[in-house]
């Protein structure tokens, strides 16, 4: 299994770390080869050099029946479609794991015709395509017609329920501090819904740009009810999560973001765009709220419903741990994949 370093950030990483908690690597022999550490260029370069030598290795000395990669797009997709093409050339079968919600908009706008090229032929050439949800699915059937395309969607532990009672105004954002994540319309709702909720706080957990999140803020007025946390580690998320009334991810593109389904299983009240994978898992009115991305009047809207009622933000919360506790266990995905690397292996 080759994908970015275990000890990094993002949602990639915690995929990852869920699947070998659960002993998938133990169960089926897995080996992790890492192609992408956090640090400098120069860091990162020879991180990518270190994994495509190691992946190098193992298929010439090991001959791995399945060489399974977590991909992303950008430089993500060309570290991985080199580890693919080696696997290949050795005689593995190959899974290209598809992650990130811009990968429609590289492949599809930003990619040349070369690279777009490329990018079909790798998911073409690949035994399986892992989507993290349907929509994902048909578009990668659409783009690449010769790809075999399965669903898998993205496994989260169910932790123990929380006694701590939710502070009921404050709204809890966990990722990359960008513009695409639609951090800057969860402060235009913010600044919308200030004047009717006193309490209300807006808890930012992630890196990225903070300076500019703190000036737009201080535009809006509304700069003593911002928090921004950096970069929240396992025990500090699960308590974010514990004091948090909503959990509010508002982005303009998305897979099936980790920090959703972890706030899903916490069993706190969710309100995300209607992007990607998310209205697959999210009923709106059911297990949480979605709204329209870059809409910050909408998002206001569905923010009110639930600071503004507590029956019906303990009952989405409720609904939503129990949709976690169905159809995104981590037994349910481990043994998905289990049945897919046999398969491929010949031992059915």
């Amino acid at each position: 299994m080759v994908g970015t370093a275990l000890e990094g950030r993002g949602g990639v990483a915690a995929v990852v770390s869920v699947l070998r908690q659960h002993g998938l690597f133990e169960k089926e022999g897995v080996r992790y080869v890492a192609t992408h550490h956090e640090g400098s260029k120069a860091a990162k370069l020879k991180g990518a050099l270190s994994g495509f030598w190691q992946t190098l290795l193992a298929c010439l000395r090991q001959h791995p029946a399945v060489v399974h990669v977590h991909a992303a797009s950008r430089a993500s997709f060309v570290r991985k479609s080199i580890v693919l093409l080696i696997a290949r050339l050795a005689g593995c079968k190959t899974i290209f794991h598809l992650h990130g919600g811009g990968f429609r908009q590289f492949a599809t706008v930003e990619a040349g015709g070369m690279m777009r090229r490329w990018i079909r032929h790798t998911l073409e050439a690949s035994s399986v395509v892992i989507t993290l949800s349907s929509g994902w699915a048909g578009f990668v059937r659409g783009f690449a017609p010769k790809a075999r395309v399965m669903v898998v969607p993205n496994s989260v532990p169910l932790p123990a329920a929380s006694s701590v009672q939710p502070e009921p105004a404050r709204i809890l954002f966990l990722g990359r501090l960008e513009p695409a994540k639609g951090v800057f319309e969860l402060l235009g709702a913010g600044a919308r819904l200030a004047a009717h909720y006193p309490d209300l706080r807006l808890v930012f957990g992630g890196e990225g740009d903070a300076e500019a999140l703190r000036k737009r803020a201080a535009a809006l007025g509304i700069q003593d009810r911002i928090e921004l946390l950096g970069w929240v580690g396992p025990q500090e998320r699960a308590a974010q999560l514990a004091r948090a009334a909503v959990f509010c991810l508002p982005s303009h593109a998305e897979g099936l973001p980790m920090a959703m389904l972890e706030a899903m299983a916490a069993g706190t009240a969710v309100v995300a765009s209607n992007v990607g994978g998310i209205p697959e898992t999210i009923v709106d009115g059911d297990n949480g709220l979605l709204a329209p991305p870059r809409d910050e009047q909408a998002l206001a809207d569905k923010l009110a419903q639930l600071v503004g009622d507590d029956a019906l933000r303990t009952r989405l919360a409720q609904r939503a741990r129990a949709t976690i506790a169905q159809h995104y266990s981590t037994e349910v995905v481990c043994g998905q994949l289990s049945a897919l690397y046999r398969e491929l292996a010949g031992t059915r």
